[in-house]
C-alpha cells in the first residue's frame, strides 16, 4: 500500500507545482487527519477482503457514508426523509449481508467474525476521511490529497518496518498495477473533493460510496464468488440504502 501512496504523492506534488498551489495554507491539519483515518480504513478494508467475502465486505464498508450524513446533520444540514430511510435500509442490509458469516462463526470458533469487524472499522474510517477531505478541499484540493498520501506512505512504511524489520519492495512486474491503483485512487479522491464544492457533503459522500456495486461485480466475474440468497438481499438493500441517501439529497 505504501508504494501506491508514494506514487500518488509524487504525481500530486507535480500537479500542485503546475497549479501553483504549493504555497497554499489551511489544508495541513485536515490532510494529516485524512491520512491517518484513510490509513486505518484502507488497512482494515484490505485485511477484511483478504479474510472475508468481497461481495459482503465491500457493502459493509460502504456504510461509512452514514458518518458524513450524521456529521452534516450535527453541523446544520437537514437530511430529507429519503436520506433517513436510506440509513435504515443500509443498516438492515448490513445485518442481512453479515448473517451467513455469523452462522459460520459458530462452527469456526470466532474466526469468521473478524472480516466483519474489520469492515466496520473501515466504514468508520472511510466516513471520517470523506468529511476531512471535504474540509481540506475548502483550502486546497491538491495539497490536501498530497498531505494525505504523504502520511499514508510514512505510516505504512513505519508499520511494515516495525512488523517485518523491512519495508516491502514491489517488483518491476508490480509497477504497472501499482501505478494504476495510485492514479485511480488519487483521481477518485480529487473528483470527490471537487464535488463537495457544488453539493452537500452528505450527498457527495454517499455518491462516492457507490463503489461496492463495481466491487461485487468484479468479484463475481473474476473471483467466482457466489453469495447466498440472504446475502444477495443484504447487498442489494445496502446499496439501495446508499442510493436513497444520495437521491434524497
Amino acid at each position: 500500500m505504501q508504494a501506491t501512496q508514494a506514487m500518488a504523492l509524487v504525481a500530486l506534488v507535480a500537479i500542485a507545482a503546475v497549479a501553483a498551489e504549493l504555497d497554499a495554507s489551511g489544508y495541513l491539519v485536515w490532510g494529516v487527519l485524512g491520512g491517518l483515518a484513510g490509513t486505518v480504513a484502507l488497512g482494515s478494508f484490505y485485511a477484511a477482503l483478504a479474510s472475508g467475502t468481497m461481495g459482503v465486505v465491500a457493502p459493509i464498508a460502504a456504510t461509512g457514508a452514514v458518518v458524513p450524513v450524521v456529521i452534516g446533520l450535527a453541523g446544520g444540514e437537514s437530511p430529507t426523509p429519503f436520506q433517513l430511510v436510506g440509513i435504515v435500509v443500509a443498516v438492515a442490509g448490513v445485518i442481512l449481508a453479515s448473517g451467513p458469516e455469523r452462522n459460520r462463526d459458530a462452527a469456526a470458533g470466532g474466526r469468521a467474525l473478524r472480516p466483519l469487524l474489520l469492515a466496520a472499522v473501515a466504514a468508520v474510517g472511510f466516513g471520517l476521511t470523506l468529511v476531512v477531505v471535504a474540509r481540506g478541499a475548502e483550502h486546497s484540493v491538491v495539497m490536501t490529497l498530497a498531505t494525505m498520501r504523504a502520511v499514508n506512505a510514512l505510516v505504512c512504511t513505519v508499520l511494515l518496518t516495525l512488523a517485518l524489520r523491512r519495508a516491502g519492495r514491489p517488483t518491476r512486474r508490480d509497477l504497472p498495477a501499482l501505478a494504476l491503483i495510485a492514479g485511480t485512487d488519487a483521481a477518485a479522491n480529487g473528483a470527490y473533493a471537487v464535488a463537495t464544492h457544488t453539493a452537500l457533503v452528505s450527498v457527495s459522500a454517499v455518491l462516492a460510496s457507490l463503489y461496492p456495486a463495481v466491487t461485487a461485480l468484479l468479484a463475481w466475474r473474476f473471483q467466482g464468488e457466489h453469495l447466498r440468497p440472504i446475502q444477495v438481499v443484504g447487498v442489494v438493500a445496502t446499496l439501495s440504502g446508499v442510493a436513497l441517501m444520495a437521491g434524497g439529497g
